[in-house]
C-alpha cells in the first residue's frame, strides 16, 4: 500500500512559493485562479502572517474546499468558525484562523485576486457558523 498522498505532492505546471510556512501552488484558470494551501501544524495568522503583511487581521477572502484537517477562523466580533474536512468554505476578510490539531490542514482555493467577493455574488454571508 502506498504512503502517498497526492494532497500534498508537487503540483505540475504551479507557480509554487512559500509564505511563513505555507506552501501555495498557484495555477491561473480562465480570469481566476485555483490555488492550493498547505498550512502546517502550528500555524496561525496572527503569529505568522501578522508580521509580514503588517495588517490586524487577514484581509483576505477564501472560498473553497477544505480537503484535509481542521481549522479554527475568529473574527474581532468574537464570531468563530470552525471547520473539518471534508468541508466548503467561505470565509470574509478581516479574521485570525489557525490550524487545529496535528495534521496539516489543505485548503483548494479559487480566488479572482482582489476580486473574489464581488465575483462570489456581493457580500458574504456575515460571519456564518462553519461545520465541525
Amino acid at each position: 500500500m502506498s504512503t502517498h498522498d497526492p494532497l500534498m505532492a508537487p503540483m505540475p505546471g504551479a507557480d509554487t512559493r512559500e509564505v511563513a510556512g505555507v506552501r501555495l501552488d498557484i495555477v491561473k484558470t480562465g480570469s481566476g485562479r485555483v490555488k492550493r494551501a498547505i498550512y502546517p501544524v502550528g500555524f496561525r495568522w496572527s503569529t505568522h502572517m501578522k508580521p509580514i503583511t503588517h495588517t490586524d487581521t487577514c484581509q483576505h477572502a477564501h472560498v473553497g474546499f477544505l480537503a484535509k484537517g481542521r481549522i479554527h477562523v475568529h473574527f474581532p466580533d468574537g464570531c468563530v468558525q470552525e471547520y473539518e474536512a471534508p468541508a466548503a468554505l467561505a470565509i470574509e476578510p478581516g479574521h485570525d484562523a489557525w490550524v487545529m490539531g496535528d495534521e496539516p490542514a489543505v485548503l483548494i482555493e479559487v480566488d479572482f485576486e482582489g476580486d473574489t467577493i464581488a465575483r462570489f455574488g456581493g457580500e458574504f454571508a456575515t460571519h456564518q457558523e462553519g461545520e465541525a
